[in-house]
C-alpha cells in the first residue's frame, strides 16, 4: 500500500475515468499538489465494463464543445503519453426508419452546422456502404458523423491517470476516502483508511457511489444504479476494424467493433434498477449477472437490422450497473450545499464520450472558481427539492432511460413521478381543462383544453394539437385579460442591516431606490456574464422580495447567499412554498383588479414598476406592477391559504371583461413578440448585458461599484463581438431554437430560440449574430438572412426591437 501525502491542495475521490481526466487536467494546469485516491483499482467500479462509444452532439452548444474537446484531447493522448488508448475516430452512423425520425436526423444535422459541426446526411444505400452488415429495407436515411469514434475505457482512463502523474498528480489506489473533515462547516480535509490528509477542495468523482458519499456531508446528487447491457460476439465475417459505431434509435440499439466481432447494446423501455437498498459492500471490478431473458427484447429489435447476429457466436453478455440521472444529463459543479466540494458523476452511460471534456470543465471549475463557459445543462445547482427523495429520483431516472433513444420531440414532458408540488389551484384548474407541464417538480398549466378537446399533448416537429387553443389564449391577452397561474416562481427575502449595500454589490442595477420600488436586474459573474436574471422589490428599508424563474431556485440562491460579502449581515431565506403567484394580465386587466380591491390601482396611482400591497376578498396581496408578456398587468403575490379565493373573486369580477386562464406557452407566445430575454436561452453567464441588448439595466452611470463592472465597463469601451437579434419568417416554418443563422450567405450563429407570435402570424425567433471583431448592431440590421431550419434554408427578416408595441396596439414588422 502506498504512502498517501498528509496534505494536498485539492483531494479527488474516484478513479474512474472522470476523477483521472480531472486529475490530469488539475495537473497540467500546474496543481501538481493533487491526490487521487481510488478505494480500490483505478477503473474497477463502472469505467471498466463501459461500452466505449464516443459521439459528440447535443442539444446545448457548449455541451458539444466539452464533448468535442474529449475528440480532440482523445486524439493525442496515446502519443502524448505513451499509454495505449483505444481511441479511433472511425465515424458514426445514425439511422432513421421513419419520416418523423428523419425530420428529427435532419434537425441534428442543422444544430450540428449550427455548432461547426460536420453532419454529413446519407441516402440508405450510401449508409449501407459505410456499414454493409445491416439491412436497410426500412431506412428513409441516416446522418454520418465522421468526427465520432471508439475507445478503450480502461486503456484511456489509465492514459489519462498516466499523464496525471507525468505533470505531477499523485495517484493512490487501494484507498478508501471514509469521511469529509469539516471545521465550522468549512472542508479541513478527508479521512482514509491510512489517516488524514489535509485540503480545501474535494472533489468527488465517485460513480454510482457518489450519491451515498455525498449525502454524509449534506449535498444532494441525483443519481441512481441501473443496470445496463450489451452483448459482444465472437468475430463476424465483414466486421472491419473502421467499422463506424451505429445507432439505430428506433430499435433502440447501438454497435460498435471489437476486435473484429460487435459489440451491441441498447435502452430497453423497462429498465431494471439495481442497488435499490444501497451497493453492496466490497462492489468491484464486479458485473452483476447476464439477465438474457430481459436482454431478449433488445436481441430480436437487433436481428432485424444485423441477420449475421443470429449465427454470430457470443462471447459475453455484460450486464454492469451504471449512474443515471433524472434528466439524463450528467451533473458536474461545486455543490450548493457546502463551499469547495466539487462533483462529477452520472454520466448516464456516455462517461468515455464525455470523460475528457468534463474533466477538464471540472478542473477549471476548481482552480479558476468558475466553468470556462456556461455548462447549465449539467450543473449541480439545476436540481431542487424532489432530488432529494431517492425514490422520486429514481422513478424519474427509470423513465428518462427508457426513453434514451426514443424520439426528443419539442416540448415533451416528463410522466413519471407527478403530481410533486401543486399550487393551491392545481385541483380547480385541472377540472377546467388545464394541461400541466412539470418543472422542478412542479406542476404548471402549460395550456387549457376547450371545445371538447382532451387535457393532452401530442408531440410532433410540426403543430402539435394545442397550437390553436394557445393562440386563443394568446388573442385574450392581447385583447382583454388572462390569468396565469405562476405560483412555482422562486421567490426570495434578503433581508437585515446590510440588505441594500449587499443587493448593490450583487445586482447590475440600481436597487438603492425607495421602498415600494421593483427593479429587473441582472447579476453578473466577473466576466460580465448574466448569471441570474431576477425582479427585485424593496419592500423596507432592510428587506427585499427577490422573484426568479421556477428551474433556477437552487442556482440563484446558490449565487446570490454566495456573493453576500461575509462582512455584512443580510440573511437570504427562500420562501417560494409561502406564496401563490397570479400573473392577471391584459388591457382589461385594471377594469379587473379595480373590481376585486379598493386600492388605487390606476396608472396615477400605482405607476409601473412599483409594488404595493393591496387587499382582495380579505387577503393581503403584494402586487407587482410589471409584465413579461407585453400588456397592462399585475403579478399577484399572496399568502397560499388564500389562493382560491382570490382567484375565485378574480374569475367572478373578469367575467364581464373576458377574462380568461392562460398557461406557460401563451407566456412563451407572448415574450416572443415582446422581445424578453429568457435566461438559460438567450441569456446565461456566456452572454452579458451589451451582448443582450440589456445594458440599459447596468448601472456604469452612477459610481456604485458592483460585481462584474469592472468586464462591462471593458466592453463598453471596447465594443463586443456579438449581438442578439430577433428574426422573423414565414408562418409556415417551425422554429424550436438551434437553427442556424446566415448572413449574407456566411455562418453566423443559431436561433437561441423559437416559436411563434399568434399577433403577427409569424414564426419568431432569437439568437446571437458573430463576428470575429467588434461590430454594432447597425452591422446585424445591414445583412441579409437567412436561416437553417432542418437542413434547409428559408429567407428571414430581421429587427431592431421588440415586435409588438402595446401602446400603439400595432406589430412592427
Amino acid at each position: 500500500m502506498n504512502t498517501i501525502p498528509r496534505s494536498a491542495r485539492a483531494v479527488i475521490i474516484g478513479g474512474g475515468i472522470v476523477g483521472c481526466s480531472t486529475a490530469y487536467h488539475l495537473a497540467r494546469m500546474g496543481w501538481t499538489d493533487v491526490v487521487l485516491l481510488e478505494r480500490k483499482k483505478l477503473t474497477s467500479g463502472t469505467t471498466f465494463h463501459a461500452a466505449g462509444l464516443v459521439g459528440q452532439l447535443r442539444t446545448n452548444a457548449n455541451i458539444t464543445q466539452l464533448l468535442g474537446y474529449s475528440v480532440e484531447l482523445y486524439n493525442r493522448l496515446e502519443k502524448e503519453t505513451g499509454q495505449a488508448t483505444g481511441w479511433k475516430m472511425n465515424g458514426g452512423l445514425r439511422l432513421a426508419c421513419n419520416q418523423e425520425r428523419w425530420t428529427e436526423v435532419r434537425r441534428q444535422a442543422t444544430t450540428a452546422r449550427s455548432f461547426g459541426l460536420e453532419m454529413n446526411l446519407l441516402t440508405p444505400s450510401e449508409a449501407l456502404d459505410l456499414w454493409p452488415l445491416m439491412t436497410v429495407d426500412d431506412l428513409v436515411g441516416a446522418a454520418y458523423m465522421p468526427t465520432d469514434g471508439q475507445a478503450n475505457p480502461s486503456d484511456i482512463t489509465l492514459s489519462l491517470a498516466k499523464g496525471a502523474r507525468q505533470a505531477g498528480a499523485t495517484i493512490i489506489e487501494d484507498t478508501e476516502v471514509t469521511g469529509v473533515t469539516l471545521e465550522d462547516g468549512v472542508i479541513r480535509g478527508v479521512m482514509t483508511e491510512q489517516g488524514p490528509v489535509e485540503c480545501e477542495k474535494v472533489i468527488l468523482c465517485a460513480g454510482q457511489w457518489t450519491r451515498a458519499f455525498a449525502a454524509t456531508v449534506g449535498v444532494n446528487v441525483p443519481l441512481v444504479s441501473m443496470e445496463h447491457q450489451y452483448m459482444v460476439t465472437e468475430r463476424i465475417e465483414g466486421v472491419t476494424s473502421n467499422l463506424p459505431t451505429l445507432r439505430d434509435p428506433d430499435r433502440l440499439t447501438y454497435y460498435k467493433e471489437e476486435v473484429g466481432g460487435l459489440v451491441m447494446g441498447g435502452y430497453e423501455p423497462n429498465p431494471i434498477p439495481w442497488a435499490v437498498n444501497g451497493i453492496p459492500e466490497g462492489f468491484h471490478y464486479t458485473l452483476l449477472d447476464s439477465n438474457f431473458d430481459h436482454f431478449e427484447q433488445i436481441v430480436e429489435l437487433a436481428l432485424g437490422r444485423v441477420p449475421a447476429l443470429q449465427t454470430a457466436g457470443i462471447k459475453q453478455l455484460v450486464n454492469g450497473p451504471e449512474s443515471f440521472t433524472p434528466d439524463g444529463n450528467f451533473i458536474l459543479g461545486e455543490a450548493p450545499e457546502l463551499k469547495n466540494f466539487f462533483v462529477g458523476a452520472g454520466f448516464n452511460a456516455f462517461g468515455i464520450a464525455a470523460g475528457g471534456g468534463a474533466g477538464m470543465a471540472l478542473a477549471e471549475w476548481v482552480a479558476k472558481g468558475e466553468p470556462p463557459f456556461d455548462l447549465w445543462p449539467v450543473d449541480i445547482r439545476r436540481f431542487g427539492r424532489p432530488h432529494f427523495d431517492t425514490d422520486w429520483v429514481r422513478t424519474r431516472t427509470i423513465e428518462a432511460y427508457g426513453k434514451h433513444y426514443t424520439m426528443a420531440w419539442p416540448f415533451e414532458e416528463h410522466s413519471s413521478g407527478r403530481p410533486c408540488r401543486k399550487s393551491p389551484l392545481y385541483d380547480r384548474l385541472r377540472a377546467k381543462g388545464a394541461c400541466f407541464g412539470e418543472k422542478l417538480g412542479w406542476e404548471r398549466p402549460n395550456w387549457f383544453a376547450t371545445n371538447g378537446m382532451e387535457a393532452r399533448d401530442i408531440y410532433s416537429f410540426g403543430r402539435q394539437n394545442w397550437f390553436d387553443t394557445v393562440g386563443e389564449e394568446h388573442k385574450a391577452c392581447r385583447e382583454a385579460a388572462v390569468i396565469i397561474d405562476q405560483t412555482s416562481f422562486a421567490k426570495f427575502t434578503l433581508k437585515g442591516p446590510d440588505a441594500e449595500v449587499a443587493l448593490s454589490w450583487i445586482a447590475a442595477n440600481d436597487v438603492q431606490r425607495p421602498v415600494g420600488s421593483l427593479i429587473y436586474t441582472q447579476m453578473l459573474n466577473d466576466r460580465g456574464g448574466i448569471e441570474c436574471d431576477v425582479t427585485a422589490v424593496r419592500v423596507a428599508t432592510d428587506e427585499y422580495y427577490i422573484v426568479t424563474g421556477t428551474g433556477f431556485a437552487t442556482h440563484d440562491f446558490d449565487w446570490i447567499s454566495r456573493n453576500i460579502p461575509r462582512s455584512m449581515n443580510a440573511q437570504l431565506v427562500d420562501v417560494t412554498s409561502a406564496y401563490c403567484v397570479l400573473s392577471l394580465m391584459g388591457p382589461r386587466a385594471r377594469d379587473v383588479l379595480e373590481k376585486v380591491t379598493g386600492s388605487d390601482v390606476s396608472n396615477d396611482g400605482f405607476k409601473f414598476g412599483t409594488s404595493r400591497v393591496i387587499g382582495i376578498a380579505g387577503c393581503p396581496v403584494r402586487a407587482l406592477r410589471v409584465t413579461y408578456v407585453g400588456e397592462l398587468g399585475w403579478e399577484l403575490h399572496l399568502p397560499v391559504e388564500y389562493a382560491t379565493t382570490v382567484y375565485d373573486a378574480l374569475m367572478a369580477a373578469g367575467a364581464a371583461f373576458g377574462l380568461r386562464d392562460a398557461g406557460y406557452r401563451a407566456i412563451e407566445s407572448l415574450r416572443l413578440e415582446k422581445g424578453y430575454r429568457a435566461w438559460g436561452a438567450d441569456i446565461g453567464s456566456d452572454h452579458t448585458p451589451a451582448e443582450a441588448g440589456l445594458s440599459w439595466a447596468v448601472k456604469l452611470k452612477k459610481d456604485i461599484d458592483f460585481k462584474g463592472r469592472r468586464a462591462a465597463e471593458h466592453q463598453r469601451d471596447t465594443g463586443v463581438k456579438k449581438h442578439l437579434a430577433c428574426f422573423t419568417t414565414d408562418p409556415q416554418i417551425v422554429l424550436s431554437g438551434r437553427e442556424t443563422i446566415y448572413r449574407n450567405g456566411v455562418r453566423v450563429g443559431w436561433l437561441s430560440s423559437g416559436g411563434f407570435g399568434y399577433t403577427l402570424n409569424r414564426s419568431i425567433g432569437y439568437g446571437y449574430v458573430r463576428a470575429e471583431e467588434a461590430i454594432g448592431f447597425d452591422h446585424v440590421l445591414s445583412g441579409n438572412y437567412e436561416l437553417e431550419v432542418a437542413t434547409k434554408r428559408v429567407p428571414c427578416s430581421v429587427h431592431p426591437g421588440p415586435l409588438y408595441d402595446p401602446e400603439m396596439k400595432r406589430v412592427k414588422c
